[in-house]
């Protein structure tokens, strides 16, 4: 295992484009970092320079204490995990696993040892002897896995793994992996563009945007406490509401009435003229299902459309904004990939209400959580350092406890 350490790395091609720009990121030994952004941001870059399939035009690569700038992939003792499996269809499992272990030739009692190990992990020993034509899609995954771990390698890297699977297969992989990061405690680098398994796998989360580095914090930190609009937007499904509000003082005067801030977010704020309020839908709520003497606001707006999902339901309402802010929103839904950072707003309301489309409805909205954003530079005026230095302390102590267990209680592969 090794650590990775990455210092002012700039990637500019022929044109001069920079796709990665000046990213300094330190990625500690048997951390599981995620890097995470929409598609173009140079994640897949990035992750290609740690391994050496991209050259790196300026800044220092050190992998292990070792800077490797110059060395050549085979020489950087890493694991990569491709996107599209990369198996070879003549070899049977046994063989695509071994594959590494011959080129270095390992001798065949080692050999069989690690492939079994390595099986026995991730419950391939029935499919040794089938060909990847014949395997099920993560069944072919679990073999690329395989075919990574029994090297003794300084780091696994994953490139989208997932991306081919259907929703069901993706649940399940993710699952398999995380626990497999565990119990072998290796350094991890997992790029991806879906944000739930950058939530669900990472210790912490490297955010990109066009190259550059907008936060890197623990999945939880992430979501409660976003540096900027674009971590905000991207981070969470749905995405978080932006309303446009004039500061009055202490009060923010939004499309859904007025919102009073502490004396801290207040001065936080300052004499803006207007901001967005930056709303998760999780924290609105049908008004006739929260006690009276609950904090927060109420307010009454046209509902356009319900979605219904079993154990919740969305709806989705419609406000009036500043054609600066109808812009600005349509910017950043375009650079997300997104098409719900529109002028409405999605609320999560239980799925008891009987709020339906077409109607007038009294919401509830928890004034506690909201963040305020400045609508030019995308800044998150009211995020708490405090608050979000506490959230990762408590992921990393959440990451030892997990470790600890999953070394306890699984078999760990020979080598």
């Amino acid at each position: 295992m090794a650590s990775i350490e990455m210092s002012n790395i700039v990637k500019k091609y022929g044109d001069g484009f920079p796709a990665v720009n000046d990213v300094s990121l330190d990625i500690a030994d048997g951390e599981f970092m995620i890097l995470v952004g929409p598609s173009g941001c140079g994640k897949s870059t990035l992750l290609r320079m740690i391994v050496g399939l991209e050259d790196i035009t300026s800044g220092d690569m050190v992998i292990g204490g070792k800077r490797v700038n110059d060395k050549a992939p085979r020489d950087r003792n890493l694991s990569m995990v491709f996107q599209n499996y990369a198996l070879y269809p003549h070899l049977s499992v046994f063989e695509n696993i071994a594959f590494p272990l011959r080129l270095s030739k390992t001798p065949e009692s080692e050999v069989r040892s690690k492939v079994n190990d390595a099986a026995d992990v991730l419950e391939l020993q029935e499919h040794l002897e089938r060909k990847p034509a014949n395997l099920s899609g993560g069944q072919r995954q679990r073999v690329a896995m395989g075919r990574a771990i029994v090297r003794d390698a300084d780091a696994f890297l994953f490139d989208e793994p997932l991306s081919n699977l259907d929703a069901k297969l993706r649940g399940q992989m993710r699952t398999e992996i995380a626990r497999l990061q565990r119990r072998l405690g290796i350094t991890t680098v997992y790029v991806t563009h879906d944000q739930t398994e950058a939530m669900t796998l990472g210790d912490r989360v490297c955010v990109l945007r066009r190259g550059v580095i907008q936060q890197v914090a623990s999945p939880r930190e992430l979501y409660e406490q976003p540096t900027n609009m674009f971590v905000a937007g991207f981070i969470g499904s749905p995405p978080m509401n932006f309303l446009p509000a004039r500061v009055q003082g202490s009060t923010l005067e939004t499309p859904f009435g007025a919102i009073e801030l502490d004396e801290k977010r207040a001065k936080a704020v300052g004499e803006r003229d207007l901001v967005l309020v930056g709303v998760r839908p999780e924290y609105f709520e049908d008004a006739s299902l929260i006690d009276e003497s609950r904090e927060g606001t109420r307010f009454t707006a046209k509902v356009d459309v319900t979605e219904w999902l079993g154990d919740s339901q969305y709806a989705y309402i419609p406000y009036d904004a500043p054609e600066e802010v109808a812009a600005k929103l349509k910017e950043l839904s375009r650079e997300l990939d997104s098409d719900q950072l529109r002028t409405q707003a999605i609320v999560s309301i239980d799925a008891a209400s009987r709020i339906r489309e077409g109607h007038d409805a009294e919401f509830w909205l928890d004034t506690r959580k909201i963040h305020v954003f400045d609508p030019e530079s995308g800044e998150n005026l009211t995020r708490d350092p405090e608050a979000g230095a506490e959230l990762t302390r408590m992921a990393e102590e959440d990451r030892q406890d997990q470790i600890e267990q999953a070394q306890t209680s699984g078999a760990t592969v020979s080598g």
